[in-house]
């Protein structure tokens, strides 16, 4: 029979994984809404692109900290902090009646993004086996990727139906039940470290070193991922497209599921060089599908492409990230990934405000294909240091 410890589901592990998914299918929901709602309000390309991008602007300054605390402290405390900014952020954009307050909101939804995602990361990997470490944050990322897939798509449906306004009361909810199932969980997420005096400040205490070049790498993923999310659907009405942009976050969260699933054991036996050179190549084609589609047989065709780069990405960037750091500074780890996606969060959404009101529509996706060149050029620099110190080869 299976020794308990050693089993990659239990109980605490699935309601984390709950208690992600409701966290991320809120802020996935609210910030595809966030260009198109202040424009409404009166925003220009540039002001779109900030205020979707702020949010991730605040948490890149707050996740350091976090990441530090949560090797510290309770993770049920953290997580309960960001969940009541949550919250607060909710009923602020439900009511904000300029860009600047919307804006004011995206900053304080920032902190609580950075309190939320750093520690329910870390507490998923200190529930884990270290053996299991791959699978469990691959199914961790697949949870994850459902809700940014199914978010957007219950986003850009309802305030079809009920405006923008009723349909942050939707994303509200789900920080309730994030909430929730965070309260069932036995295991509060206590620090794994003994307690160290006190000393003098350093870099370490709120980065991992060696991690900081994959954070960047995946960075230039997640700049035209979330670029997409942002502006897609102004991109297709711009464009006068015949498209149904709803069915993209479905498809690729269906996509993503399937490959996750089915490369799960990849997780812990493929090197991040080999997942590199496929994820690169998905991308690639994912963007050339945006820029070409006139149909949803190209659309779809993108999101599944876009899974298979983005999605997959982020789960061997934050497995490798976690197996680096060793579990006693797993926060500081996913503190550090999480920067290349908050930097990612933030360049993305303001380079395509940049774009939508600078150039021509149709250089919108052509320009963005310029960023995985940068991804090969930044991984061969600081391969060497990455993997040089011992790293298991998995990932």
């Amino acid at each position: 029979m299976k020794n308990p410890d050693e089993r990659l589901i239990t109980r605490d592990v699935a309601l984390v994984m709950l208690a992600t998914f409701c966290f991320m299918a809120s802020n996935t929901l609210s910030s595809l809404l966030m260009a198109g709602f202040s424009e409404s309000l009166g925003a220009s390309g540039a002001m779109m692109g900030l205020v979707a991008g702020m949010m991730s602007l605040v948490s890149l300054f707050c996740r350091p900290i976090a990441g530090n605390l949560s090797d510290r402290a309770s993770k049920r405390l953290l997580v309960g902090v960001g969940s009541a900014l949550y919250l607060i952020s909710s009923i602020w954009y439900a009511t904000a009646s300029s860009p600047v307050s919307l804006l004011l909101a995206r900053m304080v939804n920032g902190v609580g993004f950075a309190c939320c995602s750093v520690c329910l990361a870390t507490w998923m990997s200190l529930l884990l086996p270290i053996r299991h470490m791959g699978a469990g944050m691959g199914l961790y990322g697949t949870t994850n990727a459902l809700a940014m897939a199914l978010g957007p798509a219950t986003g850009i449906t309802m305030h079809r139906l009920i405006g923008y306004r009723h349909t942050f009361i939707i994303s509200m909810v789900m920080a309730m039940l994030m909430v929730i199932s965070v309260m069932f969980i036995k295991n509060g997420g206590h620090p794994v470290a003994k307690p160290a005096p006190r000393r003098r400040f350093s870099l370490r205490s709120i980065v991992e070193p060696r991690v900081v070049p994959l954070s960047l790498v995946f960075m230039l993923f997640a700049i035209p991922y979330f670029a997409t999310q942002s502006f897609i659907v102004i991109y297709a009405n711009t464009r006068h497209l015949a498209v149904e942009v709803s069915l993209f976050y479905p498809c690729y969260a269906v996509a993503l599921l399937i490959m996750r699933i089915g490369f799960r054991d990849w997780f812990d036996r493929k090197s991040f060089r080999f997942f590199l050179v496929g994820c690169s190549a998905a991308m690639l084609g994912s963007l050339l599908c945006l820029d070409l589609m006139t149909g949803n047989v190209l659309l779809l065709l993108a999101a599944v492409l876009m899974a298979a780069a983005y999605g997959v990405m982020s789960s061997v960037t934050q497995a490798q990230a976690v197996i680096i750091a060793g579990k006693a500074r797993s926060g500081i780890a996913n503190a550090t990934y999480y920067a290349g996606i908050d930097l990612g969060m933030t360049l993305g959404p303001v380079l395509g405000g940049m774009l939508y009101g600078g150039v021509p529509i149709a250089w919108f996706y052509p320009l963005f294909m310029l960023v995985m060149p940068a991804a090969w050029l930044l991984y061969a620099a600081s391969a060497g240091y990455v993997h040089g110190g011992g790293a298991g080869s998995a990932v």
